[in-house]
């Protein structure tokens, strides 16, 4: 969890490094709020209408992103950043 934290703390005038928020495409932040709710991939899957292993793509891309090692710490980084499931 450092890399989040280390992104969360970095000063407002550091604009050569936007926060990971806005490096996430419109599907990531959807796998996000899925995760963050609880949702299996497989879930995640049938309410985005999008094949399982799509699914798994885009986990791999938000941990790299997001510098976490496993699902659970996706989580986190999902609260920690205020990503609510609507």
């Amino acid at each position: 969890m450092k890399g989040i934290a280390q992104d969360l703390s970095k000063s407002d005038t550091d604009a050569a490094t936007p926060p990971p928020v806005l490096q996430l495409t419109p599907t990531q932040i959807k796998v996000l709020r899925g995760v963050r709710s609880g949702q299996l991939n497989k879930q995640i899957a049938y309410d985005l209408g999008i094949a399982e292993t799509t699914v798994k793509a885009h986990m791999t891309a938000l941990m790299r992103k997001l510098n976490v090692r496993n699902r659970t710490q996706v989580a986190i980084a999902a609260e920690a950043l205020s990503f609510r499931a609507a």
